[in-house]
């Protein structure tokens, strides 16, 4: 049923949401009402979101750059500020003559990778996890698009054939302090794998193993792009420079999204897209929506 077919249930809906200290409760509202298929299914998806379940993973999916990536339980919900990374990489590939090589590293449910294929295809893309549950939702998800998960620490998950013809590598690695984990809302502290959110102690635990072994994975002139938090982001680069990459900081202050890329030596990558947004920001994404 639709939001239009019941008005009177409306109403209740974002009472329940408001109550339970749901910040988007006339949005979210709107989200559930489309998602029900009766009044009895309304009340279970009211009454799991009201008991905490992200909405995400109450209605079985997050809106991504346009699309609708399968999320459940036990997996990292993408976020709107990373459709920074995924622009990023969309210009990165522009002009590449041929079928670029594009790997998601720690992919979650490859929402990147997806996003990716879709606006940059075709594409021969690679996704990769640690863990089990995010490998089995990232082969859902990027089934349509053809491309092939591996499950596995960092790089140890990727076939040997693919060293040295990276064209991109998207990292969305965990970046929050471990001190902070406990801080985040309990959407994410609460439903997601530590795994996902945790970065050790400044954050960059993961991203200076990731910088490390990039080059001898990336073709001559590919790019790494690592999204990182904008306290984190001089510690990211600094990695990607070790790491024998030449590195640029992108922020984008509305979206408060950050993504250090790192370029391969012997060829230059065209089309980084430098975003220079002075407009206010946000310190939180907002509820799905189609």
């Amino acid at each position: 049923m639709s939001a239009g077919a019941v008005p009177a249930e409306r109403p209740g809906v974002v009472a329940a949401l408001r109550a339970a200290g749901c910040v988007f409760a006339e949005e979210e509202a709107a989200v559930l009402l489309a998602e029900a298929t009766d009044p009895a299914s309304l009340a279970d998806l009211v009454a799991r979101r009201v008991a905490g379940e992200p909405l995400e993973v109450v209605v079985g999916w997050a809106a991504f750059c346009g699309l609708r990536v399968q999320v459940g339980a036990g997996v990292f919900v993408p976020r709107r500020r990373t459709a920074l990374l995924v622009e990023q990489a969309v210009a990165a590939l522009r002009g590449t003559g041929r079928t670029p090589v594009v790997v998601d590293l720690c992919c979650g449910s490859g929402a990147v990778g997806l996003a990716v294929a879709v606006r940059a295809g075709p594409v021969e893309l690679h996704a990769a996890d640690v863990d089990p549950v995010a490998v089995g939702w990232a082969r859902r998800n990027l089934a349509a698009v053809g491309g092939r998960v591996h499950r596995g620490d960092l790089y140890a998950a990727l076939p040997a054939g693919l060293r040295g013809r990276v064209d991109l590598l998207a990292v969305n690695a965990p970046y929050v302090p471990t001190a902070a984990v406990a801080l985040l809302p309990p959407e994410a502290r609460d439903h997601e794998p530590r795994t996902a959110l945790d970065g050790g102690p400044d954050g960059t635990a993961l991203h200076r193993r990731v910088a490390a072994g990039a080059r001898r994975w990336l073709a001559p002139g590919g790019t790494l792009l690592v999204e990182t938090g904008a306290a984190q982001a001089r510690v990211t680069a600094a990695a990607v420079r070790d790491g024998g990459l030449r590195a640029v900081v992108v922020h984008d202050e509305a979206r408060d999204a950050t993504v250090v890329a790192g370029t391969a030596p012997e060829d230059t990558v065209p089309g980084l897209a430098r975003c220079a947004a002075t407009h206010g920001g946000v310190s939180r994404d907002g509820p799905v929506a189609p």
